[in-house]
This record gives structure tokens, C-alpha cells and sequence, in this order.
């Protein structure tokens, strides 16, 4: 009797392991697409993953539904190992009615967030699916909502995680979005609200789904994905390795490198020559970062969305630290509306997960135009002051060059909450540029000297005699120090050892209300 029933113990799990089934999971295969079990094997060490609700089965009774089987619910879910940690995991599996979301479906989701939530563990998602099951009306519904509710629960408390491997569509596409971070696998993985045949018959508008959802659009134009991957395997490895930098839940430090603190700190001469003499020039904003974090590596995040502005995970002597830095080889660096939307959300993801924060500074204002202001420039710049007011982890600013106006502000000045403003002799830090300031200042001047292009000239350097350096900033207190650039990191890391123990008590409020 025993062994009967071991055996068809062993027989259902066979069963439901195998999903679809051979020919589907062979389809699977030449999509070029791995299963949801194959998927989940690539992320976990081996043997860590103990799957949860394999058994689970459907309740509806509509269109010929009843009779049919929908092994594990079109979806696996359970927690494995990640570099000692545990994560949870959902893998949706297309091979079982197009990884659809019914009723059960739901439960299995929720049941791992809410698990992820009690013991403070990461939360991973595989997206791979057809949209909710038509044939369970309001109940898949339900199961949607559900899943949206505990994206918000677990908002903020413990990083979550969305890899875009198939279609996600429809109402599906809000779950991702209501993450922390979207790595979105090239080809493969479309996501979308309304799919190309609704727009055509909406709109009459003509677009592939690749066009509208795919990789290009989301990652370079709308700014949804955070990170682009080449397949399956890359997935996989771009979320252990974002991992590598987070803490697993808001209550913890991030990952402490300890091989990495006991490195030896040495100035780095090359970063004195780093910054052209004509403060006109562009230069790449990454030299700096790749020269001041540990061993060079920096996890940029949205690469492609919004350039001109760099944000991203590196360790400054294995402690992490989140990066934002103007990028002078795009826009001159400038804050326009998805630069600010871009810094502002990373910013509000570090101080929620007790990351430290360093920000590059080289800007020259805000974008002028009459789009950008039309499109809200002002709401959203407003963003990033709240953000950076708002943030209570160890804030570091460091100003390479130019540093004007509002936009100063924006990348945390000393008067929006930096503990640590230091500042190179390239530093430029005034209301405005040369240029514009003696226009405003002296133009009636100007205008009625006997030379007026020899009085511009003289102005201008009058100008820049007193703030296109540190120096009257310094004199201020509004630069704490002026340093050497070949003695950055090691001044930085001095610092960071001190502060990263800062506590700071705000008013008790139930949240902030930021200029959304």
C-alpha cells in the first residue's frame, strides 16, 4: 500500500512537472525561449529551489474549461538560493494555456509575495504569458488585482524584480511596472497595454509587436525597462548580478565586500588630466565613475533612456553606493523632464533600501524650451528635489564642473541635504553661466561703452574670475572640501566610512507628497 502510494505520488509530480508537455515544451524550445522551470534553474544555485502549490487545480465550470487540466496553474512559484540568499520566484509557463492567469494562478503569485514579505526576501517574476484566462471572467481578474496589490505591499520593503521573457500584455503589464526593476530579453519579451491589432482597429495605425513592445521602444523611448537582455541565460545573470548590490529586504545594510575594504587606497594621478581646460569640451562621465568605484565596476541602470543623465550600483571599498551623474557627452549634461523622472526614482529606490547615495555633479541648468515647459519641466525637476530632500541615507556630492542655478540644486547641493559636499578646481558654481549672467548684469553697460566687445570681455572675466571656481562657494560654507581629483576615492571612501552610520529623525508623516 505504501509503495502504491509513493509511486503515484511520483507519477502526478512527473506529470505536472513536465507542464504542457513534450511537444510544447519543444515549441518552447524552437521559439528560442526556455521553459519557466529551465528559466528558474538558470537563476538559483543548484539544487537550492523547493517549489510551492504544485498541485493546485482550477475551479471554473465555464466553456468547456472543466474537464481540462492545467498542470501547476500555468505558472511555478517557490524560493531558491542566490549567493547564500533566499529569493522568491514566479515563472509563468507558457507552454500551459499560454501561461494564462486564472483564478489559481493568482493565488500561486500572491502566496509567494506574501511569503516573500513575511521573511523579507527578494521577489523575482518570469513574465511569460497570454493574459489573463478569458474563460474565468472576473475571477482571473481578481487574480490580476491581487498580484498588483501585493507589488505595492511589497513596494519598498523588499526589491522586486520583473524579467520580460515572452508577452505581457494588457492589465499583465502593470504588475512589472509596479516593480523595482524590468530587464527585458531582446526578441523575446514584448510588453504592452494595448497589443497591434486593437491600436489598428482603434487608430488605424500599423505596428509589429516587436515596434510597439519590444526592447527598442521600452528601453530607449518610454523608459519602462531598466535593463536589456540577450536572451534566457543573460536574464538570469543580470538579476543575480543586481542582486549582488541590494540588501534583501529595507531593514538590512546592502552586501558588504570585505575583500574590498581592505584594499589598499592610492591616488589615481590620471583623474587630473580627466577634465578639458576649455570648460566647453565634453568628456565622458563614466572615466570618473569607472575610476572612483571598486575594481572599476559600475551596474549602470537605464542605459539608453535618458542619457544625459548616468544612475546606477557600484562599492566604494565594498560598501554600495548609488550613483547619479550628469553626463556632459549627452546634452551638455542637462536636467530635462525624463532625466529628472530617471534620477528621482533611483534616488527614492536607494534611500528605501539604506543605499548610499554619491552624485557627480555637471550641470549646466535645466532644459529651456517650449516643449519641456508645455510637458512640465518644472513638476518634474521638482521630482529630484524632492527626492534628494526627502532621502535620509548618507548623501555624498561631488562637483567636477559645472554646477548652475536650480539645477545645482537638483543634484544635491549642501542646502537640499548633502552631508558631504566637496568640489575639484574645475567647479563652476554660480546662478548662471558667464554669459547669460553679465547679459543680465551688464548689458545697459555694455551697450554704452565705447568698445563694447573689448567691456563684454572684461566683464566675462570678471564673472569667471569669482565663480568659475570652488573657491567663493568655499568661502560660503556651501563646499566643505576642495580636493585634488588624484585624491577623490580615497577622500571619498574616508567619508563614506564615517557617515554611512548618519541617522537622521524626520516629522512623523504618513508619506511624502511628491509633484507626481
Amino acid at each position: 500500500m505504501r509503495e502504491s502510494k509513493i509511486d503515484e505520488l511520483r507519477r502526478r509530480r512527473e506529470k505536472l512537472v513536465k507542464g504542457g508537455g513534450d511537444k510544447r515544451i519543444e515549441k518552447q524550445h524552437e521559439l528560442g525561449k526556455l521553459t519557466a522551470r529551465e528559466r528558474i534553474d538558470l537563476l538559483f544555485e543548484p539544487d537550492t529551489f523547493r517549489e510551492s502549490l504544485l498541485f493546485i487545480k482550477h475551479r471554473c465550470t465555464h466553456f468547456g474549461v472543466a474537464d481540462k487540466e492545467f498542470p501547476g496553474e500555468g505558472v511555478v512559484t517557490g524560493h531558491g538560493v542566490i549567493d547564500g540568499r533566499p529569493v522568491y520566484v514566479a515563472s509563468q509557463d507558457f507552454t500551459v494555456a499560454g501561461g494564462s492567469v486564472g483564478e489559481a494562478t493568482g493565488k500561486k503569485i500572491q502566496e509567494a509575495m506574501e511569503a516573500a514579505l513575511k521573511t523579507g526576501d527578494p521577489f523575482i517574476m518570469f513574465n511569460d504569458s497570454g493574459g489573463a484566462r478569458i474563460q474565468e471572467g472576473v475571477d482571473s481578474l481578481s487574480g490580476y488585482g491581487g498580484i498588483f496589490y501585493r507589488n505595492v505591499l511589497l513596494s519598498g520593503v523588499v526589491p522586486q524584480i520583473s524579467i520580460i521573457a515572452g508577452p505581457c500584455a494588457g492589465g499583465a503589464a502593470y504588475s512589472p511596472a509596479l516593480t523595482d526593476f524590468i530587464i527585458q530579453v531582446r526578441h523575446e519579451g514584448q510588453l504592452y497595454i494595448t497589443g497591434p491589432l486593437v491600436i489598428k482597429q482603434v487608430t488605424g495605425e500599423e505596428i509589429t509587436a516587436e515596434q510597439l513592445g519590444g526592447v527598442e521602444s521600452h528601453a530607449h523611448y518610454s523608459g519602462v525597462v531598466h535593463f536589456i537582455a540577450e536572451n534566457d541565460e543573460d536574464a538570469a545573470g543580470i538579476a543575480r548580478r543586481l542582486l549582488s548590490f541590494l540588501p534583501s529586504n529595507n531593514s538590512e545594510d546592502p552586501p558588504f565586500v570585505s575583500e574590498l575594504h581592505e584594499e589598499e587606497l592610492l591616488p589615481d594621478e590620471s583623474l587630473n588630466d580627466i577634465i578639458p581646460d576649455d570648460p566647453s569640451l565634453p568628456y565622458d562621465m563614466h572615466d570618473v565613475i569607472v575610476r572612483l568605484v571598486d575594481e572599476g565596476d559600475f551596474m549602470e541602470v537605464q542605459e539608453h533612456f535618458a542619457p544625459n543623465i548616468l544612475v546606477g550600483f557600484g562599492r566604494l571599498t565594498g560598501y554600495t553606493v548609488g550613483i547619479i551623474a550628469n553626463q556632459p557627452m549627452v546634452k551638455a549634461g542637462v536636467l530635462d523632464i525624463d532625466s529628472s523622472d530617471k534620477a528621482s526614482r533611483f534616488i527614492r529606490f536607494c534611500n528605501a533600501f539604506n543605499i548610499p547615495l554619491l552624485t557627480l555633479v555637471d550641470v549646466p541648468g535645466f532644459m529651456p524650451g517650449i516643449q519641456q515647459e508645455y510637458g512640465g519641466i518644472i513638476r518634474h525637476g521638482a521630482k529630484m528635489l524632492f527626492a534628494y530632500a526627502a532621502a535620509t541615507v548618507p548623501k555624498m556630492t561631488l562637483v567636477v564642473r559645472k554646477a548652475y542655478g536650480g539645477a545645482y540644486l537638483a543634484m544635491c547641493a549642501k542646502s537640499m541635504g548633502a552631508d558631504m559636499l566637496c568640489a575639484w578646481p574645475s567647479a563652476e558654481i554660480a546662478v548662471m553661466g558667464a554669459e547669460g549672467a553679465v547679459n543680465v548684469l551688464y548689458r545697459k553697460d555694455i551697450a554704452e561703452a565705447d568698445d563694447p566687445d573689448n567691456e563684454c570681455k572684461k566683464k566675462l572675466d570678471e564673472y569667471k574670475d569669482t565663480f568659475a571656481n570652488p573657491y567663493f562657494a568655499a568661502a560660503h560654507g556651501l563646499v566643505d572640501e576642495i580636493l585634488e581629483p588624484a585624491d577623490t576615492r580615497p577622500f571619498l571612501a574616508s567619508v563614506l566610512d564615517v557617515i554611512k552610520a548618519k541617522r537622521e529623525i524626520r516629522p512623523q508623516k504618513k508619506h511624502g507628497l511628491i509633484p507626481l
